[in-house]
């Protein structure tokens, strides 16, 4: 079996979750054993986040993950104002920072100031590396984590509703933007604070989220008719 196998990745699951999850079931198939198969993954989604996943099952495919990881993508968001999360999301330890309620105005207003080319600062609790160690590991061990701003474009912000505290957008952007680190710059400029509470990932350059397979449906024989060439 070898192919692109799109998936939509249940919160909770981590994406080597999914990874090693499709390489079991690909073994079993094929009589093998799970370290005799190539499974990789072409980005990252968080534990807490859903959507669209795209995996690259055998050998002619892994190596091509540079090529997907650099594909634009689309995210639903659903951020929370007034308060604060040490890791930028609902795992975190939450802060109140003040009770402010921006308009409808301040918020289109401001996501308009975050559309184009943009700098951010990827989150400590992320998987870059630092001489040689994922940023997450250094910071859940309580070590200082320095990570350089980098240059991210954001194609569009879409308000979808916003009923205080919580506002959801959609938003088309570059490979290597940090949708956690843009709530929380988002949350810094209205003056609330803010994190992400909800994420889902629903398109990575022409693959949609509604063409992947399901958790539930990952057997053998499902991924074998869904795979792409």
């Amino acid at each position: 079996m070898q192919g692109i196998l799109l998936v939509d990745k249940p919160a909770g699951w981590t994406s080597f979750d999914v990874v090693n999850y499709v390489r079991r079931r690909v073994a079993a198939a094929e009589g093998l054993r799970p370290k005799q198969v190539k499974v990789g993954h072409a980005g990252t989604l968080d534990p807490f986040a859903t959507g669209l996943l795209i995996l690259l099952i055998g050998k002619e495919f892994t190596r091509r993950a540079a090529e997907f990881s650099k594909l634009d993508k689309t995210y639903e968001v659903t951020m929370r104002l007034g308060t604060t999360s040490t890791t930028g999301d609902p795992e975190g330890q939450i802060t109140p920072v003040n009770d402010k309620i921006p308009t409808k105005t301040e918020i289109k207003n401001t996501l308009k100031k975050f559309t184009g080319a943009i700098t951010q600062t990827p989150p400590a609790f992320s998987a870059i590396k630092v001489n040689g160690q994922r940023a997450y590991k250094l910071a859940r061990a309580g070590k200082e984590v320095v990570i350089e701003p980098r240059k991210v474009t954001i194609n569009r912000l879409k308000l979808l509703d916003y009923n205080y505290p919580e506002l959801k957008f959609t938003a088309d952007v570059s490979s290597g933007t940090y949708i956690r680190a843009l709530v929380e710059d988002i949350g810094q400029a209205l003056g609330t604070g803010a994190y992400t509470i909800n994420l889902r990932r629903t398109v990575i350059g022409d693959y949609k989220v509604e063409s992947a397979v399901g958790a539930d449906k990952l057997q053998a024989d499902a991924i074998k008719s869904t795979m792409k060439s």
